[in-house]
């Protein structure tokens, strides 16, 4: 691979839990990127609208340092579904549309996308099993979390060892949501109510996404859960967010990457 400048290179969030013999990951932020203007950055989107050449130089500076090259730094298409796949190699066609991976195969890095919903990096070090999903509120309600931990469980990981850690996502002080958002879950079952706080906004309530995201991977018997309790709103120097750049009627918006290798 092409070396990159030391001053240029990203700089990742790395969590101890997740430092793990034969493991490595990252949550990148937007530093150590080529991107401009709204996107300026380190912006991971191959969906977005910046510069598709400066999205690439992003994403191989991001593989560079999880030590894969770039066909190997693999996303699916993201939907908001409940859908993993199992990743035995590089794609041969165009992304499988999913919004979770696991994997047994070393030196694939399973990435996910994120711009406030919860990118999360599993791992059962001793069996030799990764996974990442993507939960926005659509698919942590809807069982993309516990999918996954099912997928790396085939694969031969036990839940009750998994590693799972929550990133850079939107936090509760910026989420605000109207009342029908609240009653889907209400509907569901009322103790869910716990996640919602009221909101300065009459009728409205503010969303814990992250204590949601905690909630479903401890009923769903995750070993340990872990959140980096950074919000992609709240940090404008190091992360992109769609909230945020919904308020201000910005065209477009960067996209964070998440990404966890099995290095043997």
């Amino acid at each position: 691979m092409t070396a990159t400048p030391a001053a240029s290179m990203p700089s990742p969030v790395r969590v101890p839990h997740l430092d793990l013999q034969g493991i490595d990951h990252a949550f990148f932020t937007r530093e150590g990127g080529v991107s401009q203007g709204i996107y300026a950055g380190l912006n991971g989107g191959v969906g977005s609208n910046d510069d598709p050449a400066a999205v690439r130089e992003n994403r191989r500076r991001m593989a560079s340092t999880l030590n894969v090259t770039p066909e190997r730094f693999l996303n699916v298409w993201q939907v908001h579904s409940a859908d993993v796949v199992t990743v035995t190699g590089p794609w041969t066609g165009e992304r499988p549309k999913a919004d979770g991976m696991a994997t047994v195969v070393p030196g694939i890095a399973l990435t996910v996308a994120s711009a406030d919903c919860g990118p999360v990096l599993f791992a059962d070090a001793a069996a030799g099993v990764i996974g990442a999903c993507h939960a926005g509120w659509k698919g942590a309600f809807t069982g993309v979390l516990e999918n996954t931990l099912a997928a790396m469980e085939r694969l031969g990981a036990l839940r009750s060892r998994t590693v799972a850690v929550l990133g850079p996502t939107i936090s509760r002080a910026a989420y605000e949501v109207g009342p029908e958002f609240t009653a889907r879950f209400e509907a569901r079952d009322a103790d869910l109510l716990r996640f919602f706080t009221p909101s300065p906004t009459p009728g409205h309530a503010m969303f814990d996404l992250p204590g949601f995201i905690g909630a479903q991977l401890g009923r769903a018997g995750v070993g340990r859960f872990v959140d980096t309790g950074l919000c992609t709103y709240a940090d404008e120097a190091r992360f992109y967010s769609y909230r945020r750049t919904t308020h201000r009627k910005e065209a477009d918006y960067g996209r964070l990457i998440a990404g966890i290798v099995l290095t043997r």
